[in-house]
């Protein structure tokens, strides 16, 4: 069981840094559409190293990954904003892609608190 899973200090050491890294993600989406993003993304990488072979590396990898694929998104919105197809459907392009990202990261956090990989 998961539950029954005991963490060493070193391990609960980086799983709270995996909680924060995730809260401040949720943050800068929420208040910078996720631009702000890019500074926690940066801790991310520096991070995951040092938790390779345990269950908080595949969060931090969770968390690149749900970064670099809004990304990729938000610049599609904005490359058809930008094109004859036009705002419309720009909007729910960036809209999808905010509440895919912010799926991600609640069930990123919900996983992480249960002590569970990210696939």
């Amino acid at each position: 069981m998961a539950s029954d899973l005991v963490l060493d200090s070193r391990l609960e050491s980086a799983k709270n840094t995996a909680w924060w890294l995730y809260l401040l993600h949720g943050v800068a989406f929420v208040f910078s559409a996720g631009t702000l993003s890019l500074l926690v993304l940066i801790i991310n990488y520096v991070q995951r190293p040092s938790t390779e072979g345990t269950f908080v590396y595949s969060h931090h990898s969770w968390q690149i990954r749900t970064f670099w694929w809004y990304l990729v998104w938000f610049v599609v919105g904005w490359i058809l904003a930008a094109t004859f197809i036009g705002i419309v459907v720009a909007v729910p392009v960036w809209i999808a892609a905010w509440l895919w990202s912010a799926y991600r990261l609640i069930k990123g956090i919900m996983d992480l608190n249960a002590n569970q990989a990210m696939p």
